[in-house]
């Protein structure tokens, strides 16, 4: 213990240099007027709350601002169809949808791989086979539902 305190002691000071360097940094979250123009042009819903707004906040949409920069034009509108939607969802849709996903981020790679591997094949059938098997699922119990998924499962084990 006293090892310990001695190797801390001796480092104190080097640490707190660092640290103070470093501060003004980690603290200075990038400023609206430090923003380019197209930064201000796509982030101009947040100018207003900008200086409120957490680093973390700034940096999420700074990254998404620079997605936005990158896309083709009809990605850019299907995003905006995408975000229409979202809007027009209840807030308890809403509620569900990120517990959905929050449930998905918890999952393993291997998991997310598989669940990914099965959007894509739904999504690559016909759209009146997609709309079938969805009318199906809603009128499951969900008993029914973990049934027809454990056959699925069964299933692609012994493929």
């Amino acid at each position: 213990m006293k090892r310990l305190v001695q190797l801390l002691t001796g480092i104190s000071p080097m640490v707190l240099l660092m640290a103070s360097m470093l501060l003004p940094i980690a603290v200075h979250a990038q400023q609206w007027d430090e923003l380019d123009d197209s930064q201000q042009r796509i982030l101009k819903p947040f100018a207003e709350r900008w200086p409120t707004l957490e680093a973390e906040q700034r940096q999420r949409l700074l990254r998404g601002a620079e997605r936005w920069q990158n896309m083709t034009p009809e990605q850019r509108q299907n995003m905006r169809e995408r975000f229409k939607r979202w809007q027009s969802l209840s807030p308890q849709q809403r509620d569900a949808i990120k517990q959905r996903f929050q449930k998905f981020q918890n999952l393993s790679p291997e998991q997310k791989s598989r669940v990914r591997n099965a959007f894509k094949r739904f999504r690559s059938l016909p759209p009146d086979q997609r709309k079938k098997y969805r009318e199906r699922w809603k009128k499951m119990t969900p008993a029914q539902r973990k049934r027809w998924l454990q056959h699925f499962r069964d299933k692609r084990n012994l493929d």
